[in-house]
C-alpha cells in the first residue's frame, strides 16, 4: 500500500487528465484568460445546480465574503454575529470591511453555530448573521433565517466547505441573502488555484458584486465604486465546469467513506461525528473528538496515518484578533472542541484498503 495522504489531488487529476489538458490548452490558444465565456458558462451552470438566480465568481472564498458584506452595506460600527470555530478568513472578512465579529458558541455535536444562543447576542448594532456550514454539515439555516427576519437583519452563509450539501431539497448558500463559496483546490468542488463565488436571488446584490469584483465598474474605465481585483480566470473556470459535472459523484464517495468510518470505528476513546436529520452532510472533513489528542496523533503518525487539526484555537484567540477585540467572552464548547478535534483522511479517491487500514489502526489505539 502506498503512503496515505490527508488529501491527494493527484489521484483526482489522473481521472480528469485528458479532458482538463485539452480544455486548458484551448483556453491558452484563445488568448482570452480573464472573465471570458468559460467564466460565464460556469456561473450559469452553478446557478442551475444550486437553483439560485445569480452566481458571481471571484478570486477566492475570502473575497466572496468581503464582497457579500460590502453588497449588504456592512461596515464601520456594525456588528456581525458569527462562529469562532472556522477558518480565519470568516472573521478576517468581517474585520476587513470595518465591522466587529460577535462570536457565538458552537453545538458540541455538529460543531456548527449554536442557534439557541444567537438572539441573546443581537444588539442595535447587529447587521447580519454569518454562519458557516462547517466540514460540509449544514447549520440550522432555517432557524437562522427566522431569527434574521424577526430582527430585520441580513443573513450570509459561508459555504466554503459545503458545495453540494443541502437541507431537505434546498442547497446550502440559498437560504440567506447571499451564500459564499470557496473553490480552493482541496474543497469538495475545487479548482487548480484560488477561486470563489457568491450566489444570491437579489439582482441588485449581484449587480453590485459584479462591479466590486472588477475595480468597482462594469464599463471599461468607468468606476462607480471602490472595488477589488477579484476576477476568476478562464483556466480555473474550465476546471470547475468539468468538476461540477462530477460533484454529486465525488460527494457520494465521501459520504460512503464517512459511513464506513462511522459504522466501523469502534473505540471508546474516540467520538465520531454526528449529523442532524434531513441534512445532506458532504464531509469536507471527518473530524474525531479525542481526549488526549497529543497521544492519539503521535500514535497515528507512528502508524503512517496523516491527520489535520481543524481548528486548534478559536478565532478570538488568534493573535491578530486579540489585538483588536479585547476581553472577548470565552466559549466553553468551542475551546473544548479545539483541544480535542482531529481530522482523518477523507477524499473521494481514498481506497477501500486504505480506509480499512485507518479503521483498524484507530480501533487498535
Amino acid at each position: 500500500m502506498s503512503k496515505i495522504k490527508l488529501f491527494d489531488l493527484s489521484r483526482q487529476y489522473k481521472s480528469l487528465k485528458a479532458i482538463l489538458e485539452r480544455k486548458v490548452a484551448s483556453v491558452l490558444a484563445s488568448g482570452q484568460y480573464i472573465m471570458g465565456q468559460n467564466v460565464k458558462t460556469f456561473e450559469e451552470n452553478a446557478s442551475k445546480y444550486l437553483s439560485v438566480k445569480n452566481s458571481v465568481t471571484c478570486n477566492s472564498g475570502t473575497d466572496a465574503l468581503i464582497l457579500a458584506l460590502r453588497c449588504l452595506g456592512i461596515g464601520h460600527g456594525d456588528e456581525v454575529i458569527t462562529t469562532p470555530f472556522t477558518y480565519f478568513s470568516t472573521t478576517e472578512a468581517i474585520l476587513l470591511v470595518g465591522a466587529k465579529p460577535i462570536f457565538v458558541d458552537i453545538d458540541s455535536t455538529t460543531f456548527n453555530i449554536d442557534c439557541s444562543q444567537i438572539e441573546r447576542r443581537i444588539t442595535k448594532k447587529t447587521k447580519a448573521i454569518l454562519g458557516v456550514h462547517i466540514f460540509g454539515h449544514p447549520y440550522e439555516a432555517e432557524k437562522v433565517k427566522r431569527i434574521c427576519k424577526k430582527h430585520k437583519i441580513k443573513m450570509i452563509e459561508d459555504c466554503a466547505q459545503s458545495f453540494g450539501a443541502s437541507i431537505g431539497k434546498k442547497q446550502t448558500g440559498t437560504f440567506g441573502d447571499i451564500g459564499c463559496f470557496s473553490f480552493f483546490p482541496t474543497k469538495n468542488l475545487g479548482c487548480a488555484g484560488d477561486g470563489g463565488m457568491l450566489v444570491t436571488n437579489n439582482d441588485q446584490f449581484a449587480k453590485k458584486a459584479r462591479m466590486l469584483r472588477n475595480h468597482g465598474g462594469i464599463l471599461r474605465n468607468e468606476h462607480n465604486l471602490i472595488g477589488y481585483n477579484s476576477r476568476l480566470d478562464e483556466i480555473q473556470a474550465v476546471v470547475l465546469i468539468e468538476k461540477l459535472k462530477l460533484i454529486d459523484k465525488l460527494n457520494n464517495s465521501r459520504i460512503k467513506i464517512a459511513k464506513e468510518y462511522s459504522t466501523s470505528i469502534d473505540n471508546k476513546k474516540i467520538v465520531t461525528p454526528n449529523y442532524l436529520n434531513k441534512v445532506r452532510h458532504i464531509y469536507h472533513q471527518f473530524t474525531l473528538i479525542v481526549d488526549n489528542r497529543a497521544r492519539f496523533t503521535n500514535y497515528l503518525t507512528k502508524n503512517g496515518i496523516p491527520f489535520g487539526i481543524y481548528y486548534p484555537k478559536p478565532a478570538y484567540m488568534q493573535p491578530a484578533i486579540k489585538k483588536i477585540i479585547r476581553n472577548s467572552p470565552r466559549l466553553k464548547v468551542t475551546e473544548s472542541v479545539c483541544k480535542k478535534c482531529v481530522s482523518i483522511p477523507i477524499f473521494p479517491e481514498l481506497s477501500k484498503k486504505e480506509c480499512d487500514f485507518i479503521i483498524n489502526t484507530i480501533n487498535d489505539y
